[in-house]
């Protein structure tokens, strides 16, 4: 066979493959070329330090859980009253204190992604799987792009017991990421802000920064807890009632 042809007929497969490949590449990871070639980490055992409610640092390695998705450390969401609340940093918080509870943590690697961050399915020391506990509490979701549908149970009881999201309403991270990819400020209340929204229907404002003292009763202070971005100082024991003495 001339060796025209066979470099006609390898470069028409080529451009086939690659046609198939872009056709499906929103069911397909965000890969970079580390995952084809080169050796694969082992294990990561160690401390972990929260990033955000899908991310951690290990050994100073960033690594991104496998299959769940959690809010932006800027995003809102909405509470069953209808109020603001940070519910990315109110992710991060939780994800913390599970870690905390049975350390260390160990991560098996799954694969890269764009970032060149670990992408890895993380279990603490005593054997339970971060992503699932996550997924359970309302504090992630099931990210089907990915997971295929591997926490879709533990979702199902957190929407079932309206735990964490599922309390009030919210934006799926990736749309959030979406709608905010331009670098523009979220919609909701910025840090130190609070929203208009929500001084028309309580007349209290974050600003400026209070203490118990100045609390006029427990729902007052209870306001500022899950409204302010400075309310979790009001809270000393974190048993999320602000101000016991007022409560």
């Amino acid at each position: 066979m001339p060796l025209r042809l066979i470099l006609v007929t390898v470069a028409a497969a080529g451009a086939l493959a690659a046609q198939t490949a872009m056709q499906n590449s929103d069911s397909l990871p965000e890969l970079d070329l580390s995952n084809l070639i080169g050796p694969k980490p082992e294990p990561i055992v160690g401390a972990a330090s929260v990033i955000d409610g899908d991310t951690i640092e290990i050994h100073g390695q960033r690594i991104r859980f496998n299959g769940i998705d959690a809010p932006e450390s800027k995003q809102y969401c909405d509470n069953a009253k209808g109020f603001e609340y940070p519910c990315g940093r109110r992710s991060a918080e939780a994800l913390d204190a599970f870690l905390t509870a049975s350390r260390p943590v160990q991560c098996t690697f799954v694969t890269w992604d764009r970032y060149h961050r670990i992408v890895g399915d993380c279990r603490r020391a005593d054997g339970a799987s971060v992503a699932a506990w996550m997924v359970q509490h309302g504090q992630a979701l099931d990210w089907p792009r990915y997971s295929h549908g591997a926490y879709a149970e533990q979702q199902a009881k957190a929407k079932t017991a309206k735990v964490g999201m599922w309390v009030g309403s919210y934006q799926a991270p990736w749309d959030w990421r979406a709608a905010h990819a331009d670098g523009v400020a979220p919609s909701s209340q910025p840090l130190g802000i609070i929203n208009r929204k929500l001084v028309a229907q309580s007349g209290y404002s974050c600003e400026p920064r209070r203490y118990c003292s100045q609390m006029g009763s427990c729902d007052e202070a209870q306001w500022y807890l899950h409204n302010c971005t400075w309310g979790r100082k009001l809270d000393r024991d974190s048993d999320g009632i602000a101000c016991e003495t007022l409560c």
